[in-house]
């Protein structure tokens, strides 16, 4: 027992800031500004919060204290529920959503170089498959670096990623002070009756509920440390709500900061492209910097994703490799080069992320839509790795909790929780599909989107059958 309380224990409010760092940032505020006509995103926020994230989140807390044991993540608790097939084709789904994810970020790393040297969106003029193949020949480099194994990038990701989470919290604070030091912006410049925070209940809020979910999705990496805490049935709820708390506080405040700068009614056509620089230009103008806070955040935006490109290559394939029963995976698929790198693995991720590089730019006719369009492909991929963790509960629920034990429950009852779960699978599956047809009648996108997850997933369905086949 003495041992036990020795042991270096996880306090309520350092998981809260721990999981806060790694869940939110503003790349989320500007799209829920984008996508929501403005300030009318506030009350979805809020909603969302309420209704599927904190119940995400603390499904999550139980999982991790019923499977404690388990260091597979969902793969494993998909294995303990459903079996070994169904927890390879978990671990794939995990692996391959992130596929559309990786092909945003030579784009995004091009258009932040764009701002560092001309200090202005021109690269949004270019013809759409010239940047595209600028981005092409990006990742190629970053393919090259992460075949010789490069892990210093690891580093320098995380320094750059905490250093754009600080100046995302900072343009907020300045942006909410501005007022007090300058007649450029006002609070005034908001219409504060409740009209102007009204969502337009229509199809469009409708379907586009998957960017609010994939805002705040992922929370299942948090998982392990729910037996590292003292109290686990007391202090994990209280440091889910005040995680909800936190990501409300900042969607709500950023909101109403861009709400100072841009009019809800009248947002710009390039401001998912170049409206997080616009805003960091404009808050340094308001107290005399400049472009000095445009320059740092689009060095920091740069620095991110590249190293994001490299890492997102390799470490995401190695957790699948390692977490997968090696049964379902062909062994050419597992074959390293003499750094370790799985070479063939991650020629596959060559592949496949160069086709979404490439295919919009052949149909779509401006970066703008470019640059929109793979946010909309990406928050129909993503969310179907939570389909997952919320298949799990409803099957830990089942199963009952005399065969899975657990020090935190989140509901207790076996048709309540199961009801929890499947209304968070609901939500999600109907992000997901909803996204898929909300093109405005453009085929071509709405023959991506179809075709993008079915052959994503496809590949994992058949993986099986080839290992069945090759593996001697």
């Amino acid at each position: 027992m003495q041992e036990k309380s020795n042991d270096k224990r996880i306090m309520w409010y350092s998981l809260a800031l721990m999981a806060f760092t790694s869940v939110w940032g503003f790349g989320n505020v500007i799209n829920g500004f984008a996508y929501y006509n403005g300030l009318g995103v506030v009350i979805p926020w809020i909603l969302i919060l309420v209704l599927y994230f904190i119940p995400y989140a603390l499904m999550v807390g139980e999982l991790g204290s019923a499977f404690k044991n388990a260091g597979g993540g969902v793969s494993s608790w998909i294995q303990e529920t459903f079996g070994r097939r169904m927890a390879f084709y978990a671990g794939w789904t995990y692996w391959v959503v992130h596929m559309p994810y990786l092909s945003q970020k030579p784009t995004s790393a091009l258009i932040a170089t764009g701002w560092i040297i001309f200090r202005d969106g021109r690269l949004n003029q270019l013809n759409p498959a010239v940047l595209q193949l600028m981005a092409l020949a990006l990742f190629a480099v970053s393919i090259l670096l992460a075949l010789r194994g490069v892990h210093f990038l690891e580093k320098i990701s995380s320094i750059a990623g905490t250093a754009m989470f600080i100046l995302s919290m900072l343009f907020i604070l300045m942006m909410i002070a501005a007022p007090a030091i300058t007649d450029k912006v006002s609070f005034t410049d908001i219409d504060w009756s409740l009209k102007t925070f009204l969502p337009k209940w229509d199809a469009k809020i409708l379907m586009n509920i998957s960017i609010l979910v994939l805002a705040v999705g992922g929370c299942e990496k948090l998982s392990p440390y729910v037996n590292q805490m003292d109290r686990p049935a007391k202090q994990f709820p209280r440091s889910m709500i005040t995680l909800a708390v936190m990501v409300a506080v900042c969607a709500v405040l950023g909101t109403i900061a861009l709400g100072m700068m841009y009019d809800s009614n009248n947002i710009p056509s390039d401001f998912l492209t170049n409206g997080s620089y616009e805003a960091f230009r404009r808050v340094g103008e308001y107290y005399h910097l400049g472009d000095t806070l445009l320059i740092i955040y689009a060095i920091g935006w740069v620095i991110t994703n590249i190293a994001v490109i490299i890492i997102s290559i390799d470490a995401p394939l190695r957790m699948l490799l390692a977490s997968s029963d090696r049964a379902f995976i062909p062994d050419w698929l597992t074959r390293q080069n003499k750094r370790g790198v799985y070479k063939n693995g991650v020629l596959v991720v060559a592949v496949i992320v160069s086709v979404l590089i490439i295919i919009p730019a052949l149909g779509i006719g401006n970066v703008n839509e470019v640059i929109k369009y793979v946010i909309d492909l990406n928050s129909v991929c993503m969310p179907l790795r939570y389909l997952w963790v919320f298949l799990a509960y409803i099957m830990l629920k089942k199963a009952g909790e005399q065969k899975f034990p657990a020090e935190y429950r989140f509901v207790k009852g076996k048709k309540k929780g199961m009801a929890v779960g499947f209304w968070c699978f609901f939500v999600t599956a109907y992000a997901c599909i909803a996204k898929i047809f909300n093109v405005n009648g453009d085929m071509f996108k709405l023959t991506l989107n179809i075709l993008t997850p079915f052959i994503l997933l496809g590949i994992g369905l058949i993986l099986p059958a080839i290992a069945r086949r090759t593996n001697q």
